[in-house]
């Protein structure tokens, strides 16, 4: 199972004194969190696409750019790119060049994007946000097969043969679809027979089987082997040396991004009782000390039917930059090795 951390560069207030980092120390910061996960083992950093105040993601393969010159084994991709308001020949074009940067670490999720900025921002309509999804993900898988694409759509002009340069050194450059609960989502991934990544903020994992099922059984149907059906899982996650020093340090900038986010979107304002249950044995979120933490990823695995990934997004508690280093350094060293050798284990018990 790879783990790794999904960061959207929030530049969050810091809940004590209101004020938040300077922009260019909290990208230093972010580039060297991502050189600690490198160091540490872990799989993978995902770097979200925002175009709000609040975050620095705006262009995320430049910053995955920035951090492959400075690391070594881990895996660098979005997460996600907002496909249905980009160019998917301009996506490619990135990715593909951040592939050769990183000598082959790089990849994609594709999605539509939890917020809704990039639509009018880019010229587009955010009811249409599905059939630019359809239409430009078609392109996308399209590109990734072939030097030379002759296509055409209703929202980009059409291509007749142009070649798109440059090409990547993986033979087939990863691309991911990122999730949220949406039925349509999930069957429309396994019938192309790509990776799904769910992202599970709030609830209980297990409330996520049916449409992890659905996804699968659309891949069979489609007729892709059950071994190229992988499932990622992203949640809200931190580790500390104990479970309460990791509720405490989260609880206040959790607070704070939710209640924003909540005022926006008409829910009711968080609390501490709500972010205990998450945060309990039943709850989506991976926060605690490193046994509990790697206990509560193998629980979710086999609720899910077994997960390829999991990453953990700490980004959005406004956190020091030492503690958010720590909970790295907590993950890679403690947590990983705990659940490979779980997972590991359990292979060996089936054969």
């Amino acid at each position: 199972m790879d783990i790794g951390i999904d960061s959207f560069a929030a530049n969050l207030p810091d809940p004590a004194t209101g004020k938040p980092a300077s922009a260019a120390a909290r990208m230093a910061d972010l580039i060297d969190e991502i050189e600690v996960a490198d160091r540490v083992g872990l799989d993978v950093f995902g770097i979200g696409e925002h175009h709000r105040p609040e975050f620095l993601d705006s262009a995320p393969a430049v910053i995955l750019a920035a951090a492959a010159a400075r690391t070594k084994s881990i895996r660098l991709g979005s997460a996600v790119t907002v496909l249905s308001a980009a160019d998917p020949v301009r996506v490619f074009q990135e990715f593909a060049t951040l592939d050769l940067i990183s000598q082959g670490r790089a990849e994609i999720i594709v999605g539509r994007g939890s917020f809704g900025e990039a639509y009018p921002l880019f010229g587009y309509k955010f009811e249409d946000y599905d059939d630019l999804f359809v239409e430009k993900l078609d392109l996308l898988l399209k590109l990734r097969e072939s030097t030379d694409v002759t296509w055409s759509g209703r929202f980009r002009p059409s291509l007749n043969g142009q070649g798109i340069y440059p090409r990547p050194v993986q033979e087939k450059l990863p691309i991911w679809v990122g999730v949220g609960g949406t039925p349509e989502s999930f069957a429309r991934a396994g019938t192309l027979g790509l990776p799904l990544m769910v992202a599970i903020i709030g609830g209980e994992f297990r409330r996520f089987r049916p449409l992890v099922d659905l996804y699968r059984e659309a891949g069979r149907r489609a007729g892709h082997a059950p071994e190229t059906l992988q499932v990622g899982l992203h949640a809200i996650g931190f580790v500390a040396e104990t479970a309460q020093q990791a509720k405490d340090v989260f609880f206040p900038g959790w607070l704070t991004m939710f209640g924003t986010i909540g005022r926006e979107r008409g829910w009711s304002p968080p609390s501490r009782a709500q972010f205990e249950a998450m945060t309990g044995p039943h709850g989506a979120y991976l926060i605690g000390d490193p046994a509990s933490v790697a206990e509560k990823i193998l629980k979710a695995s086999a609720v899910l039917g077994g997960i390829a990934r999991v990453t953990f997004q700490m980004s959005v508690a406004a956190l020091d930059h030492k503690v958010m280093t720590r909970s790295i350094e907590l993950l890679g060293t403690e947590v990983a090795p705990r659940v490979r050798a779980a997972a590991a284990q359990s292979e060996d018990a089936h054969g």
